[in-house]
């Protein structure tokens, strides 16, 4: 039996797990570390503590499934997006890592969309600028802490950071890049014409790989302290969204995922890249070597239940303790008594500001239609169709792109709920499938070493071999028809509220 590693720098925590050649997860551990907001809208974290986790992650993994470092093959990496990481001429970190979340950088984005101007910045980035993109971040430094600007030597991501821990190599892969504002989407290399409009050298960015492709080798120093095997191979890997649609599957076109975690994203595979020119919905290059996907971000789906759960369920907490489960199955078992269209209670889930359709970082969240009629679980409900409203915004889009969706796989935390899923399936008129994977995107940064290890031949033939079916949630054709109806309701509100959202943005800011 051969053994792989996957490894996830994600917001909350580094989670590394272990698979076989077959596809079997052996052995996972997840450490967490904190998240910094020294001011409103910021958002960092220290590149040492996702360091820290990453070892410690590694030699439990190692320990709990008695393999041996020895009999892994090869290590992928994947990791939050977007994410600046800067590093001097003696590859210290010079400041804490300014996050995805982040939306600092609001004017940086309006500046360097005007400099480059909207024909190039749809012919090679493929996207528009916005404030989670790493571009934004790095143009904020420049101007606001000069002195560590001037101190640059290398421009990582999360993930890339730790491949350099791992390796000593600078590098990244494509998936990943494609979210800096820095790469040639359509040509799968680093935008020279971009970096020169912003002086920004060359020499900063690391090499970038194809997903699969081994980038460099465990460390002496590195296998000492993680227990792997110097020379271990350690491929490309992808951006966490990339990695997650390999680890669903989501490997030819008319596959399609929903990933249900903090924030949700619709994710589908493209042979040829497609650009939404509304800059809704994002292109990048998918961590299948010559293939790109498309994907809508909503920047607070899960956690806009969490949201509601730390703030206003503590008695659902305490019942769940007692009773030895979820507190979220107590919230949605009260959901679940609710009707269809919560009596008449919308919410619009922008809760930390939104990315599809409107890149909007001053846009809130709002409950609409309250009466004295509704309770607690009717603004769960409202909660859970508002998110399924917001997922159907990119479906949308997919349709008008002429994206076609044969098959809709749901994975993430909130796939575990049952009512969630039926409400997500009504809402968009499909039914959803659920697999026999739950360890999201580090399981694709495993399945993705398997082929930099040589084992499997592609990426397309890995997941074949190790991902199947497991469950089917099929939309109610009544409801759908319902829902459709809502729906056009909750677009409006967006509208209606644009100029509010920013007028009040203004006066609270001074």
């Amino acid at each position: 039996m051969e053994y792989f590693i996957g490894i996830d720098i994600g917001t909350t925590g580094a989670k590394t797990v272990v698979i076989d050649n077959e596809g079997k997860v052996v052995s996972t551990a997840t450490v967490e570390y904190p998240l910094y907001t020294p001011k409103p809208n910021w958002a960092e974290q220290n590149p040492e503590d996702w360091w820290q986790a990453t070892v410690k992650s590694i030699k439990k993994v190692l320990r709990t499934s008695r393999i041996g470092g020895e009999n892994v093959k090869s290590v992928g990496l994947t990791g939050q997006m977007h994410g600046l990481v800067l590093l001097d001429r003696e590859n210290k970190v010079l400041r804490p890592c300014i996050l995805w979340c982040d939306q600092r950088n609001d004017e940086e984005c309006r500046y360097a969309t005007e400099k480059i101007g909207e024909e190039k910045l749809y012919k090679i980035l493929c996207n528009p600028i916005l404030t989670g993109f790493t571009l934004g971040k790095l143009l904020w430094v420049g101007k606001n802490e000069p002195q560590i600007y001037e101190k640059i030597n290398k421009v990582l991501l999360p993930k890339d950071y730790i491949r350099f821990k791992l390796t000593g190599e600078y590098a990244t892969e494509v998936s990943d890049a494609s979210g800096m504002l820095l790469l040639d989407v359509p040509r799968r290399q680093w935008a020279k014409e971009i970096l020169d409009i912003f002086s920004i050298p060359i020499e900063w960015l690391p090499k970038c790989y194809e997903s699969p492709e081994i980038t460099g080798y465990i460390t002496k120093e590195v296998a000492k302290i993680t227990g792997l095997k110097e020379g271990t191979p350690v491929v490309g890997g992808g951006g966490d969204q990339a990695a997650q649609a390999v680890g669903s599957g989501i490997v030819k076109t008319g596959l399609v995922s929903v990933t249900l975690g903090t924030s949700g994203v619709v994710f589908a595979h493209t042979d040829e890249v497609k650009i939404d020119p509304q800059g809704r919905i994002h292109s990048f290059c998918h961590a299948i070597p010559h293939r790109w996907h498309v994907m809508g971000v909503m920047l607070s789906a899960g956690g806009s239940l969490r949201w509601f759960r730390d703030r206003f369920c503590q008695e659902e907490v305490k019942i769940a303790r007692k009773k030895k489960t979820d507190p979220y199955q107590i919230m949605t078992d009260g959901a679940s008594t609710i009707p269809a269209g919560s009596d008449g209670l919308l919410f619009l889930p922008y809760l930390t500001g939104e990315r599809t359709p409107h890149a909007d970082p001053y846009a809130k969240g709002v409950f609409l239609g309250i009466s004295l009629l509704h309770t607690k679980s009717h603004f769960t409900r409202a909660i859970l169709e508002g998110v399924a409203f917001g997922l159907r915004d990119s479906f949308e889009i997919l349709n008008e792109l002429g994206i076609p969706v044969h098959q809709v796989r749901i994975s993430g935390g909130g796939a575990r709920s049952e009512l969630w899923k039926q409400i997500i399936a009504d809402v968009l008129g499909v039914e959803l499938v659920t697999i026999n994977v739950t360890e999201g995107a580090a399981y694709g940064a495993a399945i993705l070493s398997t082929v930099g290890a040589k084992f499997y031949s592609s990426v397309e033939e890995a997941a074949e071999k190790m991902i199947k079916i497991t469950g089917k949630t099929s939309p109610n054709t009544e409801k759908n028809n319902f829902y459709t109806e809502l729906y056009q309701q909750y677009k409006l509100l967006y509208k209606l509220l644009k100029d509010t959202f920013f007028n009040l943005h203004k006066i609270i800011s001074g």
